[in-house]
């Protein structure tokens, strides 16, 4: 199996559901780390410090870094912006690279123009009208996985991966 380098870019979300299931989602699919700009998370976190942390064990060693430029923190890996704009690619046509830096919109705006263009490639999800943040992320690397041929040890991940109240068998 090749190894690989995913890190996830957030601009400047807004909502710490949002944020939080985008760590889970990170930590199920094997992303490395996690970066976002903006204030509005910080901002959101700092007004309600009680909100629940939905990102549970999978996403909990996953750096998650503010920083003020995605592009700066993708570094050398591939920039794939992920958004509903004229010409982008259709997921399901696409092949993702081995190396990638995964670029998000806030979940009330648009990826700006530079951004994009500055992208090595831009995707969207074929859906009648626009994902949640946190969906988006989650069938952008559920795609990402199938596309991989990876070989996967289906009793084993399970294990590993269910809840523990989760006893039940097929057969």
């Amino acid at each position: 199996m090749k190894q690989s380098k995913i890190s996830i870019g957030l601009i400047n979300p807004k909502s710490p559901d949002n944020v939080h299931s985008v760590m889970r989602a990170s930590g199920n699919y094997g992303v490395d780390s996690v970066f976002y700009t903006g204030n509005r998370y910080r901002r959101a976190m700092t007004l309600n410090p009680n909100a629940p942390d939905i990102s549970r064990k999978w996403g909990e060693n996953i750096p998650l870094t503010e920083v003020d430029d995605l592009i700066e923190a993708a570094g050398e890996l591939k920039i794939v912006c992920v958004e509903l704009v004229e010409n982008a690619m259709a997921l399901p046509e696409y092949e993702h690279p081995l190396n990638a830096f995964y670029i998000f919109g806030p979940e009330d705006s648009t990826i700006n123009q530079a951004i994009i263009d500055r992208a090595d490639a831009v995707v969207y999800v074929p859906t009648i009208g626009c994902m949640n943040l946190a969906a988006t992320v989650n069938v952008l690397l559920y795609d990402r996985l199938i596309k991989s041929y990876q070989s996967i040890d289906d009793n084993a991940l399970i294990l590993a991966s269910r809840d523990r109240n989760n006893t039940v068998k097929v057969g």
